[in-house]
């Protein structure tokens, strides 16, 4: 029996400072094969080799990862900084249109972290360059020094809306979860409803108001160690049912908003 397909939006990289690749993290490709129950597919993310329609009618879903490069701001009408860090510009055009193409259909994505961020631009919002120097704030950034597990620990508490999507599907309303991010949502744009907050108040769980599919968005990384962690797993086991659901025609996820 075929697995329904998800694909993997991947970065574009330099190995070794010179030889060009498409690259997705092992523990997406793992986290949708062992427990979303899905074939996973790295898409190079670049409109000179893919377009949107095609990856809908290829894919039944989408993993919008994490990475190094941000969200051009010219994508939500600001200046570049430094503080904005490095970009990705093919993987914009093809990200964010996609995004709302899944939106208007009812496709299945799943974001993650500049995924995550991502969604919120693809719906009209808006980005903070450097959480960190906001008053209040924490450093959710990843630490610079430790092993992976280090950097991938546990360092803080998101709070979900009482009763709402993300309280329903992880059957608490507290939860525990890693950080690894400088930049964060500023102003939500249209339909996005903020479900998830950390403590310092920064936005950490997103859907789409009205959406016909799973549009479950996170901040975190919760493609680490997927398949043991309580907040992942069913996360990535709600996102294949989602998905399974697309392929099968049914064309809904169970327990959309």
């Amino acid at each position: 029996m075929r697995r329904p397909v998800v694909g993997i939006i991947g970065n574009s990289y330099l190995i070794n400072d010179q030889y060009p690749a498409h690259a997705g993290g092992t523990m997406n490709s793992e986290a949708v094969a062992q427990v979303s129950g899905c074939l996973p597919l790295l898409v190079p993310s670049d409109p000179q080799l893919v377009s949107v329609g095609e990856l809908l009618d290829v894919c039944d879903g989408f993993l919008l990862t994490g990475g190094r490069p941000n969200v051009h701001p010219e994508e939500y009408g600001e200046d570049p900084t430094p503080a904005h860090g490095d970009f990705d510009r093919a993987r914009d055009a093809i990200a964010l249109p996609l995004v709302r193409a899944c939106v208007e259909r009812g496709q299945p994505f799943l974001g993650v972290c500049r995924g995550f961020q991502e969604v919120n631009v693809a719906m009209g919002g808006t980005l903070y360059p450097e959480i960190r120097d906001l008053p209040g704030r924490m450093n959710h950034r990843m630490p610079p020094d430790g092993t992976l597990a280090e950097k991938f620990a546990l360092r803080h508490k998101v709070r979900f809306s009482d009763g709402g999507v993300f309280h329903r599907l992880m059957g608490a309303q507290e939860v525990m979860t890693n950080t690894l991010h400088g930049q964060g949502i500023k102003t939500p744009g249209t339909r996005v409803v903020i479900d998830g907050h950390a403590p310092d108040g920064t936005p950490e769980a997103i859907y789409i108001d009205g959406a016909r599919g799973f549009t479950l968005s996170v901040q975190w990384h919760p493609e680490w160690q997927a398949g043991a962690d309580p907040v992942s797993r069913p996360l990535f086991e709600g996102f294949g049912d989602a998905v399974r659901a697309w392929a099968d025609g049914r064309r809904a996820w169970p327990r959309s908003a």
